[in-house]
């Protein structure tokens, strides 16, 4: 069905009323920009393509940003070189990518990416034949590499708010698709038609979100109606990309906004199912879990903090685990090793959409495994915790399941002063623990069944 829709789509690109064959060339007296609040190192870059007889332009979203006032993030050229020709004028540059080959020019820690004007994507076999762009049979663009002029790179830019072109020597913002209005009016819209843009790249869908999130724009009205229909494509897309993506969603200071459209544009479910499924099953806790860690995550960026992708990941994926391991539990699984094996089933499927690297997923076992953990504090277990190095990611993830609504029997509380008091104080807190206290479960444990499990003799308290 999708390769039928898509064969009704003959032109490449068809140009839609946001788009013009020649620019709008707005000078300096008609826009705020200047070279000098650009980075240094991409200005010189454009400055020696030209020299050696190039066309070379900053593009994109760092001209998007300067224009809204955005301090730019990176800075990217666009030029007629090929990517052997811009590696040729700069030794400190490399060529990167298969799909979408690019230029990195690197000056110490600052990376200025450089690409050649992009064309249309051949359709008939013939043109695939050159295998400098392909497809599959839905339509979505396997490799990218088929060169054209500064016009056919501007008509097959996803958005009309990243088709903006500044020139550099005479300060002038070139502009093919009505970016700079649609940046006025704060609306995020394809060139093109939607549905062909769509299916060529369905990772445009969770584009459209980012940089409605991120810039506080809505998303017109054509751009955003296929959306909810072409969800499911995301499902074919490689697991890595998604987890490039999925970073880019969540950890830019707008993860809490983000997850409002996800959901509003059936978009999370593609990502994450098996939180998609808690959704549905138990919504109120799981949204509460799930906006409060995705707040704190905002809120620890715009603090400037560190954040980890493990804890966001432990946050998202949690509301689905305690089913699982109370499964587990029912045939007769301890409560540790039925959180541990549940773990990893739930991490093994999620890593089938997005790629979470190992260096992840083994902080993210650790945090949940805590949770079975830091409810048992007798005797020296209390100390070897609180020495353990993930026991402030696991306290912390603690206090984000009460503040969330769950019932811990105040251990987030006990913990707390726990790590305040002194030797004596933490002994005499270890004292009044009673029996029932001690062993009391957090999350999905449950009591043993009489004699499941038996060390030191019959007599003693089953956990």
């Amino acid at each position: 069905m999708l390769k039928k829709l898509f064969k009704s789509f003959r032109s490449p690109l068809k140009r839609n009323a946001h788009s013009r064959s020649t620019p709008e060339a707005l000078g300096p007296r008609q826009h705020s920009l200047q070279r000098g609040q650009f980075s240094r190192n991409a200005v010189n870059v454009v400055e020696r393509l030209q020299h050696a007889g190039y066309q070379a332009f900053l593009v994109g979203g760092c001209v998007r940003d300067q224009l809204l006032g955005i301090t730019p993030k990176d800075f990217d050229v666009a030029t007629s070189a090929t990517p052997e020709q811009v590696r040729a004028e700069f030794r400190n540059a490399r060529v990167i990518g298969r799909r979408f080959k690019l230029v990195h020019v690197h000056f110490g820690r600052e990376i200025i990416e450089v690409a050649t004007f992009r064309s249309n994507h051949p359709q008939d076999e013939s043109e695939e034949d050159s295998h400098v762009s392909s497809r599959n049979e839905s339509g979505r663009i396997l490799r990218d590499n088929v060169y054209g002029n500064q016009e056919d790179d501007a008509q097959r830019r996803d958005f009309t708010i990243n088709a903006l072109y500044f020139d550099v020597t005479g300060e002038r913002i070139l502009d093919y698709a009505h970016g700079v209005h649609d940046i006025r009016n704060r609306l995020v819209r394809l060139i093109g038609t939607p549905e062909q843009r769509y299916l060529e790249d369905p990772v445009r869908m969770l584009r459209a979100v980012r940089f409605a999130a991120k810039l506080d724009f809505d998303i017109e009205k054509h751009t955003a109606e296929p959306i909810r229909r072409l969800a499911p494509m995301l499902r074919d897309i490689p697991s890595a990309r998604l987890f490039d993506e999925t970073l880019k969603l969540f950890l830019a200071g707008y993860a809490e906004y983000t997850f409002d459209l996800l959901l509003e544009y059936d978009l999370f479910e593609p990502l994450f199912p098996a939180s998609a499924a808690a959704l549905r099953h138990n919504p109120e806790y799981t949204e509460r879990l799930i906006r409060r860690a995705l707040a704190n995550t905002d809120d620890r960026i715009y603090q400037g903090k560190p954040v980890t992708p493990a804890f966001l990941f432990a946050a998202l994926l949690w509301p689905a685990l305690p089913a699982r391991a109370l499964q587990l539990q029912d045939r007769g699984m301890p409560p540790i090793p039925a959180m541990q094996e549940a773990a990893h089933d739930l991490i093994a499927e999620q890593c089938k959409r997005i790629a979470i690297p190992k260096r992840f997923t083994l902080p993210i076992r650790e945090i949940w495994d805590m949770q079975e953990r830091l409810p048992r504090r007798s005797g020296k277990r209390a100390d070897l915790l609180l020495e353990n190095p993930r026991f402030r990611a696991g306290y912390d993830f603690l206090l984000l399941r009460e503040d969330a609504g769950e019932k811990t029997n105040g251990l987030g509380d006990w913990w707390t002063d726990y790590q305040d008091a002194n030797d004596s104080e933490r002994r005499a807190m270890i004292r009044d623990l009673s029996s029932h206290n001690d062993e009391a479960a957090s999350g999905p444990r449950k009591r043993r069944r009489s004699g499941s499990r038996k060390r030191r003799g019959a007599g003693q308290a089953s956990e």
